[in-house]
């Protein structure tokens, strides 16, 4: 998998209020003892400078679990969950379902269920998939019906809803199915997630107490083999780093989402990103680019990239 060498961020000289420290994550997770703050790096000035270049709005929450520092910008301010949502909804399956079930049982749709961007669901009517292919296609091709059987199995859009309170957040909710949930608007609280929310609740599904140890693997397998985020997270940190990712990509305000599991080397305490973005413009296109200098921005906030 190529990836991008780190985007190179001028050095901002002046000093502003950072959102960071080391706030406990809420969730199944518990948080690490508290530690000195990050390093100086002007966090908030080299986003707030992102954000005038391509005239949007960046929302995005790192915790490093080593340490238990966080450092956020913007990170209580609600975005569009887009695709993101497909991550939790595969947590929320493997919490409810045996392993049994998850790789025997075989789920069925019809030709008419089929969404846009379904190259796994699609080659399947008359088959059908198994759960765990589901979660799998869900997650590593962002496959819309797959994403939309998910939530079926959970009590659709309400179900996984209930699901982010069960981790103790109180915030995201999802509302609508694919594919009309990617048509979001400012101010819109229907889909939709803060960063720092969803920060934590990944934490409590990949390195917490949320699941078992299998299902934590497999969740972390799917989505260290994602095939969607090439240009995103993984853009922004050194190749040698280890990436597992979700993406998200709506239909109005150029929104572009990613959240991950980033682990510096092999066997280290891995940080957890989230990171959303949206154009002022309506018809403003998508900007990978601003993700991946956000994931350099926030490693670099966090001490762990010079």
């Amino acid at each position: 998998m190529t990836r991008t060498p780190p985007v190179a961020l001028k050095a901002a000289t002046l000093t502003v209020s950072l959102l960071v420290g080391a706030v406990p994550a809420a969730g199944p997770a518990a948080a690490a003892p508290q530690a000195a703050a990050a390093p100086r790096t002007d966090v908030a000035a080299a986003l707030r400078a992102l954000e005038a270049s391509f005239q949007g709005r960046i929302g995005a929450y790192a915790i490093d679990t080593a340490t238990g520092k966080t450092i956020g910008y913007r990170a209580g301010e609600r975005f569009a969950l887009l695709s993101t949502f497909k991550a939790v909804a595969a947590g929320a399956v493997l919490a409810r379902t045996t392993d049994r079930e998850l790789t025997r049982k075989v789920v069925h749709w019809t030709a008419g269920e089929v969404k846009s961007n379904s190259p796994e669901t699609g080659k399947h009517v008359k088959d059908g998939m198994t759960l765990a292919e589901l979660c799998r296609a869900a997650i590593i091709y962002s496959d819309n019906t797959a994403g939309n059987m998910l939530l079926k199995r959970i009590g659709g859009p309400r179900g996984l809803t209930r699901y982010f309170r069960t981790l103790k957040d109180p915030v995201s909710r999802l509302d609508r199915w694919e594919t009309e949930l990617n048509e979001w608007s400012p101010k819109q609280k229907r889909d939709t997630t803060t960063p720092a929310s969803v920060a934590r609740d990944l934490r409590a599904l990949t390195t917490g107490d949320a699941l078992g140890a299998k299902d934590r693997s497999r969740l972390i397998g799917w989505l260290r083999d994602n095939t969607t985020g090439d240009a995103r997270i993984r853009a922004g940190l050194p190749k040698t780093w280890i990436v597992g990712d979700k993406t998200g990509t709506g239909g109005t305000y150029g929104t572009a989402n990613d959240i991950a599991v980033v682990w510096p080397a092999k066997g280290a305490a891995p940080i957890i990103m989230a990171i959303y973005t949206n154009r002022r413009a309506a018809d403003g296109a998508t900007a990978d680019k601003v993700v991946a200098q956000t994931a350099t921005v926030l490693a670099r906030g966090l001490g762990r990239l010079s």
